[in-house]
C-alpha cells in the first residue's frame, strides 16, 4: 500500500488550510488509488428473516400501504377498502392528507381527516392543522434538515419530520391491525420488513428524512436500519411490469388487453435478453423516469441510464386552476380566502379534481364546477360585488358562470390547464429518447396515477410515433404499491444502477508543478502539498453492481483521536478535479467513530468501504490493526 502523511486534521471537523481551503486538507488517502470490488456479502439486507413485507407508498396526492407474506410471495394482499371515499375514484388509496388538534397532536389522516375538517364549523377549523400535498417540499427545499418546516392549511407553522412521523405511525398502526386480525393474535412489528416508497430523482438528504421519519415513528428501531428499506418508486414499478400477465395491462396502440399473446403469458414472454424498456412513473407531485434491462435467466434488472424527471405532476394542473381563479376573482382575494376558509379552499379543489379526471382529448360537453357557497359569500362580502360580475369582467371567454352556482369550463380551457405540466414530461421523454444509452426501448410502461390521464396518454403516443408499445397495467395507481411488496422480498433483484451524482472527499495530494494550480500549495512540515483535490468515489452516470463498494483508508491524526469526520462532496458533473470547482458542493459527512479501538501501534489505518449500489448510500469501516469494526455513518440532513 502506498502510504502517504497525515490523515485528519483535528479531533472533531478539518480545519481549513492557509491556502483558504473549503475543504479537509488533512485528509490524506492512504490508498489513493480507486479501489473498488464486488462485495456481495457484505449486502446490507441480509440479515433477520422477515415473515412479511409491509410496503408504504407515501404519495404527494394519496397513499396507501400492501403487503405479502414470505412464504406466498406472489399474494399481494392491498390494504382495507378506505371509509370516505369520494365517487368514481378508487378507494384503495387515501388521499394525503393528515389534521393536528389545536393543541398539535395527531387527529386523523386521509378521508377520515379531510370529512373531519370539512365538517368543522369555520370559526373552529382556523384553529386546527390540516396539512396536504406536503410531500413536495422535501424535493423543493434546498437546504433539507431535522428542522426543516411545513405549512398547514390556517398558515401555522409545523415541524415536518413530526407529520412525516404521524402519517408513517398512523400506516404502522392500520398494517399492525390488519395482521392481526388475520393472525387471530397481536402480530409482531419484529417480524415485519417495512418498505417505504420515494421518487428515484430525490436526493439523499430526502431518503435520509423519510429514514429518520421512519424511526421517529417507530416503524423500525434505529439499531436495526436493515428492517427498513427504501424504494425507488419507477423501480418499484419497473418490479411489477416485469411481472405483468397480458390481461393486466392495456396497450394503447391497440387499447387491447391481449396483444397478439395468450392472456395469461407474462410480459416477460414477451421480453427477452437484453430487452430494453422506460417506466414512466406519473405522481402527484413528480414524474419519474427509468430504464431498465431485462437480464435473463434470472430475471435481474439493470438499470441503463440515470433516474431522471423532475416535479411535473397532477398537482401542477391544481396550480394552473389556482392561477385561474385569481386571473378571474383576483391573487389577493384567493390568499384571504384560504387563509379565512381553509375548509372551503379544500372542498373547491376535491370539486376540481373530480372534473380533472373527466378532461379527456374528444370531450366536447363543458367541464362544471361547484364553487362553495362561502366563496360566493365571502367574494360579495371582500369585492362588493358578484362571482358573476367577476367572471364578466375577467374577459376569461371560456370560463362561464352558469345559474346553477358553478363554474362552466369549455373543454379547451381544461386542456389548457394540462398543457404546461404535459408539456414538460413529454420534453422530458424527447430528451430521454435521444440519448445515445436510451435505444430499442421495447415497451414504454406508463404508471402512476395520472398515468390514467388520456390527455398525457395522446400526448406520449404522438411523441413516440410508434418507436415503442405503450403499456398501462389496470391496476395503475396501485402498481408502485405491489412492485415495492416484490422488492422488500427480494432486494436484490435490481443487480446494476447508475449513480445520480459524482460522490468523492477533499485530500491533500503532493503538489506537482505545472499540474496543480500555485494557489492550491500548502507546505508542512517542508513538504508541498496541493489542497482541496476532489478525491472521487464514483462518477455521475457511472454503472454500480449491487453489493460493490468504494474502499478507502483514513489515519487518524493523533492517536488520542476519538471521531474523524470527514465531509462528503457530490456534483452533476463528470470530471471534478477540486472541490473548489464551481457546482461541487458539500452534500454529507462520513463519521468514525473510533472509541474502542486504541491500539500501541504508532500508526492506525482505518479501512472505509462505502456502498454505492443500493437505494441508499451505506458505510462500514474497520480499524485494520485490530480487525475491531468501527462505527460508521453518513449525515446527509446535518447541513
Amino acid at each position: 500500500m502506498l502510504c502517504l502523511l497525515v490523515s485528519v486534521s483535528s479531533d472533531a471537523m478539518a480545519t481549513p488550510s492557509p491556502a483558504k481551503s473549503m475543504g479537509d486538507p488533512g485528509i490524506t488517502p492512504l490508498s489513493p488509488s480507486h479501489i473498488q470490488q464486488n462485495d456481495t456479502d457484505s449486502n446490507a439486507h441480509t440479515g433477520p428473516s422477515f415473515i412479511v413485507v409491509v410496503a408504504v407508498d407515501f404519495g404527494t396526492t394519496s397513499s396507501g400501504y400492501a403487503y405479502a407474506f414470505t412464504k406466498e410471495p406472489e399474494c399481494i394482499h392491498t390494504m382495507r377498502r378506505w371509509e370516505g371515499g369520494d365517487p368514481g375514484v378508487s378507494n384503495q388509496k387515501t388521499p394525503t392528507t393528515i389534521l393536528l388538534t389545536p393543541d398539535r397532536k395527531f387527529h386523523s389522516f386521509g378521508y377520515a381527516a379531510r370529512d373531519f375538517y370539512h365538517d368543522l364549523d369555520p370559526t373552529e377549523s382556523k384553529h386546527w392543522l390540516y396539512l396536504e400535498k406536503f410531500k413536495m417540499k422535501l424535493h423543493t427545499t434546498a437546504n433539507l434538515s431535522i428542522d426543516t418546516e411545513l405549512h398547514a392549511a390556517n398558515g401555522k407553522r409545523v415541524k415536518a419530520i413530526d407529520i412525516f412521523a404521524y402519517a408513517l405511525a398512523f400506516f404502522k398502526e392500520q398494517a399492525l391491525k390488519e395482521l392481526s386480525d388475520q393472525a387471530g393474535a397481536e402480530f409482531d412489528n419484529t417480524n415485519i420488513r417495512w418498505v417505504i416508497t420515494v421518487p428515484a430523482i430525490w436526493k439523499m438528504p430526502a431518503k435520509q428524512f423519510m429514514r429518520e421519519a421512519a424511526y421517529k415513528a417507530g416503524l423500525v428501531p434505529r439499531d436495526t436500519p436493515e428492517q427498513l428499506i427504501i424504494a425507488l418508486e419507477p423501480e418499484a414499478a419497473s418490479i411489477y411490469c416485469r411481472k405483468l400477465r397480458l390481461h393486466q395491462m392495456i396497450d394503447i396502440g391497440t387499447k387491447t388487453t391481449q396483444n397478439g399473446f395468450s392472456p395469461n403469458e407474462n410480459v416477460g414472454a414477451g421480453m427477452t435478453q437484453g430487452d430494453r424498456y422506460v417506466v414512466v412513473d406519473c405522481g402527484g407531485g413528480t414524474v419519474d423516469l427509468t430504464v431498465h434491462q431485462i437480464q435473463l435467466p434470472e430475471g435481474h434488472l439493470k438499470e441503463l441510464y440515470k433516474a431522471s424527471g423532475g416535479p411535473y405532476g397532477s398537482i401542477g394542473i391544481d396550480y394552473e386552476f389556482e392561477k385561474l381563479l385569481c386571473k378571474i376573482f383576483g391573487p389577493d382575494f384567493i390568499d384571504q380566502f384560504k387563509i379565512k376558509r381553509p375548509a372551503a379552499w379544500v372542498d373547491l379543489m376535491i370539486a376540481f379534481e373530480s372534473r380533472k379526471r373527466a378532461a379527456a382529448p374528444d370531450r366536447t360537453n363543458p367541464l362544471n364546477i361547484n364553487l362553495p357557497f362561502s366563496f360566493i359569500d365571502y367574494y360579495k362580502k371582500f369585492r362588493g360585488h358578484s362571482v358573476e360580475h367577476a367572471l364578466r369582467k375577467s374577459n376569461v371567454d371560456f370560463v362561464k358562470w352558469s345559474s346553477q352556482g358553478m363554474l362552466r369550463m369549455n373543454p379547451d380551457a381544461m386542456n389548457a390547464l394540462f398543457k404546461p405540466t404535459i408539456d414538460h414530461i413529454i420534453q422530458h421523454l424527447t430528451d430521454l429518447f435521444d440519448k445515445p444509452e436510451v435505444c430499442d426501448i421495447k415497451f414504454l410502461f406508463l404508471v402512476g396515477g395520472f398515468a390514467e390521464s388520456p390527455l398525457l396518454q395522446q400526448a406520449v403516443q404522438n411523441m413516440l410515433h410508434g418507436r415503442s408499445r405503450i403499456i398501462i397495467p389496470h391496476d395503475v395507481g396501485l402498481t408502485i404499491l405491489k412492485g415495492a411488496v416484490l422488492f422488500g422480498l427480494d432486494p436484490s433483484v435490481i443487480k446494476v444502477r447508475r449513480s445520480p451524482l459524482t460522490y468523492g472527499v477533499g485530500v491533500l495530494n503532493r503538489y506537482v508543478e505545472g499540474k496543480h494550480p500555485p494557489d492550491k500549495m500548502l507546505v508542512k512540515d517542508g513538504t508541498r502539498w496541493c489542497t482541496d483535490v476532489f478525491d472521487t468515489f464514483i462518477v455521475c452516470d457511472q454503472s454500480v453492481a449491487l453489493g460493490e463498494t468504494v474502499k478507502r483508508s483514513y489515519t487518524p491524526a493523533k492517536p488520542s483521536q476519538q471521531v474523524i469526520i470527514i465531509h462528503i462532496y457530490c456534483s452533476e458533473k463528470e470530471g471534478v478535479g477540486f472541490i473548489s470547482e464551481p457546482g461541487v458542493r458539500k452534500c454529507g459527512t462520513l463519521r468514525l467513530d473510533v472509541t474502542g479501538t486504541e491500539t500501541s501501534a504508532a500508526r492506525r489505518e482505518i479501512q472505509t468501504h462505502m456502498q454505492f449500489g443500493d437505494t441508499e448510500i451505506r458505510a462500514m469501516a474497520v480499524d485494520v490493526a485490530t480487525s475491531r469494526t468501527v462505527k460508521a455513518s453518513i449525515d446527509f440532513l446535518a447541513q
